[in-house]
C-alpha cells in the first residue's frame, strides 16, 4: 500500500464534503464549513454523514481516522481507504471483453435522473435520495451509461472542485465490480481530462479500484452512534 499522501486526502476530504453539502442541500438541509470541518445542524440523507472532518484532529466521518468517539457513544461504521488516480497516470483501463459499449452522458432533467437512481438503486428503495434539486448544483454531475436499448446500465456521481473531481456512487448493472470500475474512471476522465479522480473505498470496491488505475492516498473512519438514524 502506497504510503499516506496528506495534501491529496485534504483535497478528496474537501471535495467529499462538498459531495455532502450538495447531496443535503437537495434535501432541504443546509450545512456550514469551517476550517476543521463541515457539518450539518439536522440529520442529513441516508448513507451521508452528518459532519466531516476537513483536517487532521478535527472534531462525522473522520477523514484521517485519528478521532476516537469512543466516549461520546459512537461505533465504528467501517474503515476506507482515499484513493487516487492522477489525470496524468496510468492509461485507461480496458474494459470488459463481455461488457457492452455504453453512450455516456449527464442526466439533465428529473426523469433521466429517475433513471440513473433506479438503477444505481437496483430495488432497494433508496431511489429517492437523488432528487431533483441536486440538477441545480454546478459542480454535480450525474453520469449515465446507457446500452444499446437505452437502459442505464452503469453510472456514477461526479462532484468537481477546485483541485480534483471525486467520483462515488459507483455502480454497473452488469458485470458487477470490474465492470464499474472499468467503465466509470474513463468516463469521468471524458468530462474531466486535467483533474485527478479522488474518492474513497472499503473491501472489494477498494480492491476493484486499485486493480483499475487507483492508488490508497490515506485513511478514513466513518463514526455512527446507535439510536441516531
Amino acid at each position: 500500500m502506497k504510503t499516506p499522501n496528506p495534501s491529496l486526502a485534504r483535497a478528496a476530504a474537501r471535495n467529499n464534503a462538498e459531495w455532502c453539502a450538495a447531496m443535503s442541500r437537495s434535501h432541504g438541509v443546509e450545512g456550514d464549513f469551517t476550517e476543521q470541518a463541515w457539518a450539518a445542524p439536522d440529520r442529513t440523507p441516508r448513507y451521508y454523514p452528518d459532519a466531516v472532518t476537513l483536517v487532521p484532529g478535527a472534531s462525522v466521518k473522520d477523514s484521517f481516522a485519528d478521532l476516537d468517539l469512543t466516549a461520546a457513544g459512537f461505533k465504528v461504521l467501517f474503515e476506507a481507504q482515499w484513493i487516487h488516480r492522477p489525470a496524468s497516470g496510468p492509461a485507461a483501463s480496458p474494459e470488459p471483453a463481455d461488457s457492452p459499449e455504453l453512450v455516456w452522458s449527464v442526466a439533465s432533467d428529473p426523469d433521466a435522473l429517475r433513471d440513473w437512481a433506479l438503477a444505481w438503486d437496483d430495488g432497494n428503495g433508496d431511489a429517492d435520495l437523488f432528487r431533483p434539486g441536486l440538477l441545480d448544483d454546478p459542480a454535480t454531475f450525474v453520469l449515465t451509461g446507457r446500452s444499446a436499448d437505452g437502459r442505464v446500465a452503469a453510472g456514477a456521481v461526479a462532484s468537481r472542485s477546485d483541485r480534483v473531481v471525486g467520483i462515488s456512487n459507483v455502480f454497473a448493472r452488469d458485470g458487477g465490480l470490474e465492470a464499474a470500475w472499468a467503465h466509470v474512471p474513463n468516463a469521468v476522465h471524458t468530462l474531466f481530462p486535467a483533474l485527478p479522480v479522488v474518492g474513497y473505498e472499503h473491501g472489494d470496491d477498494l480492491a476493484a479500484a486499485v486493480r483499475h488505475g487507483f492508488e490508497p492516498i490515506g485513511p478514513l473512519r466513518i463514526w455512527t452512534h446507535p439510536g441516531r438514524d
